[in-house]
């Protein structure tokens, strides 16, 4: 069966419009505040579950309005509820975003209920994996959760998907653990660097991060596109040309899209395609779960693209 499961964060996105990205000590007058659901995590089970991928979540919210919004937002997109934990007396998590004309941005998370997503509430896991599910983790959850939902991963012998944001910085000891479970590498450029200590051109980083571990490594390159390494060599992905207005859910949008065509058997190059389409077409987007596109607009992205590459 086609299948994603997603564990990690989920958040409220508190975001703001500004003329210019504020330097330190100084105030700019933005927009209206607009509140969005958000969180690496549940936004790559939406990203997923748009693109008609069956999607499980496994996640922990607050027991207060922003609680009530999210869990609202996802049975909206069809993300089973079953999974979500409710954390008594602790606030939902938060991001608060700052956008500038251009769409680059900057954020601040405040976890809230996500550093209390412990490994009891990983309980129904073990039953939503199989050899045919893609596992999908970030690090906007406790680093001894998401080794834990690996391991049941691999016992289970699904494909373990991690998406290494945010890194901590610098990098911590027990991360080589983590990435020793990991069959799928994501990360950005700033991560990819932490993590390798190299500053080699992309191909050969992304090659040389699989020696910690990884089947396959990916790295996004924004504007740029993004290149892979796996057993069969690396390869360089152009980026889609797009008029970007907000780069906030490019790389989720990305790891789900990345995510549900694994799942759905492409193989690691299409997929990765797939990725940058998805990536692309979000930043033409304001927001990030609102930015995500359905399947039928992906597709449509894409074919449009291929005829006018081949025009």
């Amino acid at each position: 069966m086609t299948r994603v499961v997603v564990v990690g964060s989920a958040n409220l996105d508190l975001g703001v419009a500004v003329p210019h990205l504020p330097a330190p000590g100084e105030t700019v007058l933005g927009d209206d505040v607009a509140a969005r659901p958000g969180g690496k995590g549940s936004n790559q089970a939406v990203a997923a579950r748009r693109l008609g991928v069956e999607t499980r979540f496994f996640a922990a919210i607050g027991d207060d309005r922003f609680g009530d919004d999210v869990r609202a937002a996802l049975a909206a997109e069809g993300v089973p509820l079953d999974h979500l934990t409710t954390v008594e007396g602790v606030a939902t998590g938060v991001a608060l975003i700052v956008v500038d004309p251009e769409g680059e941005n900057t954020i601040v998370v405040a976890p809230g209920a996500n550093a209390r997503l412990a490994d009891g509430a990983l309980a129904g896991l073990p039953a939503a994996l199989d050899q045919g599910t893609v596992l999908v983790l970030q690090l906007e959850i406790p680093p001894a959760t998401c080794l834990a939902a690996a391991r049941h991963g691999r016992a289970a012998g699904a494909r373990v998907l991690l998406n290494a944001a945010p890194l901590p910085d610098p990098v911590p000891a027990d991360m080589t653990v983590l990435l020793r479970e990991v069959d799928v590498l994501v990360v950005n450029e700033g991560e990819a660097l932490r993590l390798s200590g190299s500053t080699a051109d992309w191909p050969t980083l992304a090659a040389a991060l699989r020696g910690l571990g990884p089947d396959a490594v990916v790295i996004t390159l924004g504007a740029q596109g993004a290149v892979h390494a796996d057993a069969t060599g690396t390869a360089t992905h152009p980026a889609y040309p797009v008029d970007a207005v907000d780069t906030t859910g490019a790389g989720d949008s990305f790891v789900g899209a990345l995510a549900a065509s694994l799942a759905e058997g492409l193989p690691l190059a299409e997929a990765v395609r797939r990725g940058c389409a998805a990536g692309a077409l979000a930043t033409t987007r304001m927001g990030a779960q609102s930015a995500l596109p359905t399947r039928p607009e992906l597709d449509s992205f894409q074919n449009t693209h291929e005829e006018l590459s081949h025009a």
